[in-house]
């Protein structure tokens, strides 16, 4: 490997010392020869003689001062089977400077994550287009029009296929309607001859490889000549071969062997003629996969009353920023994020978050691009636009998921970059094998097994068996409101054991409300609430809005509050009227050493009904306690119950009290209970689930809850909940009803089993037909398989699995059986 250079950025450094410690890092990896780091610029420079692209990121990453990435899209044309796909990835690969590439033939497009500053999208484009494969990068913020560049392809493989199909058709009737009805085959020697007729059937067939057929030849040669075969190079062999010998036969007969002239032009046209109406069934079903990212895509306005220097216009939705004013009319699309600042109406909202119920959204409410208004006229302000609206967000998720390649993948990947070389070798021996030992005309029947062999074996099905199905697994996941942010959660998902959650706001409301306050001899209830709700003015903690909404609900004044201080997980404390007040749960008034034996016993008996109770302290001393609870969402008990029905342990993991925790867990259902856990714990808690019972996911809503959801085999966010809690998942529930873990469950279950069959279909279709196109059962069965017959069986195992795919469009929205 020749020396390469390579720049790249590089994030977290704010001194020389930082850049120091990175560029010692980077001198210690393996593989370079030399390396520099530039802190003015950010940037680091590396001359690689073996380490690769990836080192850099590890290295970087170890030392603290990670490298910036970027994520590259490629529209990807020409691509026709998995040896495309793989080829495309394997050239990506070689690039310095991208850290990982995966091509998606399903969607014909390239995602690659690159070192940021290593390369551009233009070159990564260069280099696919060099590999024989027409790449154009994609503007960031674009999303692809389906609709149109599947009508395009749609109407292109349509007229190839019917063009084909009028020339094949004399071709196919002159010769084969011989063969089935004798007295055709002697009328037509009668009258034009079996030398007109086959002069005939060369002009058709020459112009179907000419024209509709050109395609093969003009990709499958060249990357032939370049020894990287593809299922084109396959295609143009066996046509070529079949055409070949029929025009040697028919114009130079004496060059063969007695009894050997024979033509084969019809094998020719209809191989090309079935191939291109396999394509044509193919676009119409790929058309399909990608419906529900056009209906996402389709929800976008184009554009939106503003108000702008005092007058309403109407401008497109790109002129539209961040603080204008908006006007919606009864009916109309939402046409960014934002916030009613006048009006009253009622939203649907069910094409974002799956719910069928409109919600009424007043001044204040918060409004979301794509959702449909009602009858109302609301007034509201831009919050969010272009790429930062939740519509564009789960577009690109989808892309994303739809464009991801999944482990189980890999092993149809290692297969199909040796297919195809393989198929020609076999293809090979076949005709050696019926040179030497088949009967007479030998060339004839080594050239129909050659041929066979070539026509059956295309890897089309391999390359379109997981893509397609996460597409369309995908797709309606996102239509059901479950977002799969990375593609290979759907597998892992499969494969969870435990599902674990987060008690408040996942399981409950995360409303929580004052259930009792008592108060120990000595202290006034009223007065020792309106200290503790003025302490918990200060905290942003939803309990603590719960005990200061009681406090106003009894039309208190809070004192001035001084010298708050916060322990994450455990209470808070501060100066009130000059007397210190300590509020939290039993832990946190152990370790301000104060004493509550006297209320603990009571505090006990309303947490085992599902009460959390809160200690309040007074200058050290134990004054009372308030105990606040959280009512459980409607769809939770029934998401634990169909989650346990299909086999899988079922835990909450939180930082409540053991009696509060262990009340909820009893009234759900829940297996096991991880309670007064801190927020560090949480991620301990999952490492400890997953050593006894196997794969976790976890679900979450908080801040609090992201190492747990990053650490977690798959993550699932509430969509209610914090954006960072979203970022760190794997799949985010657009609701916030905890039956969307069943959905999502649900999808990554049947997609799974759809990718199964659909690789097994795959992988069958060829092991068994490949011995049969070859003649290994002519000499026991007298089978041959005819090259017609292997072109119609290899475009119906495209359509089979595209088909099977499609059954993923009928995933019900509704709650799925345990045994679905």
């Amino acid at each position: 490997m020749s020396a390469i250079s390579l720049r790249f950025e590089i994030d977290g450094m704010n001194c020389a010392g930082c850049a120091g410690r990175a560029e010692r890092a980077l001198l210690a990896m393996p593989g370079q020869s030399s390396a520099s780091v530039n802190l003015a610029s950010e940037t680091g420079l590396v001359t690689l003689d073996g380490a690769v692209s990836s080192d850099i990121r590890d290295t970087l990453q170890t030392a603290g001062y990670p490298a910036r990435e970027d994520v590259v899209t490629l529209d990807v044309a020409n691509m026709n089977c998995a040896s495309c796909s793989a080829r495309v990835e394997k050239a990506l690969m070689a690039v310095p400077g991208v850290l990982e590439a995966s091509v998606n033939l399903a969607s014909e497009t390239a995602q690659i994550t690159v070192l940021r500053g290593a390369t551009a999208p233009a070159d990564l484009a260069r280099i696919v287009t060099d590999a024989g494969y027409s790449a154009t990068p994609r503007q960031s913020g674009d999303h692809a029009d389906p609709a149109r560049s599947d009508t395009t392809k749609l109407t292109s493989a349509r007229n190839a296929t019917l063009l084909a199909a009028l020339l094949t058709l004399p071709v196919f009737i002159l010769e084969m309607g011989g063969h089935l009805f004798p007295a055709f085959h002697h009328w037509i020697a009668r009258s034009i001859g079996l030398q007109t007729s086959w002069t005939i059937q060369f002009l058709l067939t020459s112009l179907v490889l000419i024209g509709p057929g050109r395609g093969f030849f003009t990709k499958g040669l060249p990357l032939l000549a370049k020894r990287t075969p593809d299922m084109n190079s396959l295609v143009a062999l066996g046509a070529a071969a079949a055409w070949g010998y029929s025009t040697v036969s028919l114009f130079f007969p004496q060059i063969l062997p007695p009894g050997a002239q024979n033509v084969y032009f019809e094998a020719a046209a209809v191989i090309v003629t079935l191939i291109l109406m396999g394509r044509w069934m193919e676009a119409r079903a790929k058309g399909r996969t990608g419906a529900a990212l056009r209906k996402l895509v389709g929800l976008q306005a184009k554009s939106a009353r503003v108000l702008r220097d005092g007058d309403l216009v109407e401008l497109p939705l790109e002129q539209i920023i961040v603080g204008d004013e908006l006007h919606l009319r009864p009916g109309e699309k939402i046409a960014v994020d934002g916030t009613v600042i006048a009006g009253m109406s009622y939203i649907d909202e069910s094409m974002i978050t799956g719910e069928p119920v409109p919600v009424a959204k007043a001044e204040g409410a918060a409004v979301v691009a794509g959702t449909l208004n009602g009858q109302g006229v609301l007034t509201y302000r831009a919050t969010s636009v272009g790429s930062d609206t939740v519509l564009a967000r789960i577009i690109a998720m989808v892309e994303q998921a739809q464009g991801a390649k999944l482990p189980v993948q890999a092993l149809a990947d290692r297969v199909v970059l040796i297919f195809v070389p393989v198929v020609i070798l076999i293809a090979l021996l076949a005709i050696a094998g019926w040179l030497v030992f088949g009967p007479d005309p030998r060339l004839a029947h080594a050239l129909v097994a050659g041929v066979s062999v070539l026509i059956i074996a295309c890897p089309c099905a391999m390359g379109l068996a997981t893509p397609t199905s996460i597409m369309v697994g995908t797709g309606r996941a996102a239509e059901i409101g479950v977002l799969f942010r990375k593609g290979e959660a759907l597998q892992r998902l499969d494969e969870t054991r435990v599902v674990a959650f987060d008690k408040t706001g996942t399981l409950t409301l995360g409303k929580p409300k004052m259930a009792a306050f008592e108060t120990r001899d000595g202290f006034e209830p009223d007065a020792l609430l309106r200290l503790a709700a003025a302490v918990e003015s200060q905290s942003e903690h939803p309990i603590a809005r719960a005990i200061e909404d009681a406090a106003h609900d009894r039309d208190l004044t809070l004192p001035a509050v001084s010298d708050f201080a916060a322990s994450s997980g455990f209470g808070v404390r501060a100066q009130v009227e000059k007397q210190a007040i300590a509020i939290g749960a039993d832990r946190f008034m152990a370790q301000q050493g104060v004493d509550v034996t006297s209320l603990a016993q009571r505090a006990t008996i309303l947490a085992s009904k599902g009460q959390t109770p809160f200690y309040i302290a007074v200058d050290g001393v134990a004054a009372g306690f308030v105990t606040v609870a959280d009512p459980i969402k409607p769809g939770a008990r029934a998401a634990v119950q169909h989650l346990r029905q299909s086999g899988l342990t079922v835990a909450m993991i939180t930082g409540d009290n053991a009696a509060t925790a262990n009340a909820i867990a009893t009234e759900l259902g829940i297996d096991q209970v991880a309670a007064e856990i801190l927020p560090e714990g949480k991620a301990d808690t999952i490492k400890s689930l997953r050593a006894d019972l196997g794969p976790v996911a976890f679900v979450g809503d908080g801040i609090n809850d992201a190492p747990a959801l990053a650490l977690a085999d798959t993550g699932i966010a509430i969509g209610t909940g914090t954006d960072i809690a979203i970022e760190s998942a794997d799949v985010v529930l657009a609701s916030g009803d905890p039956l969307g873990v069943v959905h999502a469950l649900d999808v990554s279950r049947r997609t799974m089993r759809n990718i199964r069959q659909n690789l097994f279909w795959a992988f069958a279709y060829n092991i068994a037909l490949i011995p049969v196109a070859a003649g290994l059962f002519y000499p026991i069965l007298g089978w041959q398989l005819s090259p017609m017959l292997g072109a119609g069986a290899m475009a119906l195992s495209s359509v089979f699995v595209l088909s099977n795919a499609l059954r993923l469009r009928h995933i019900p929205a509704t709650t799925p059986g345990a045994s679905s």
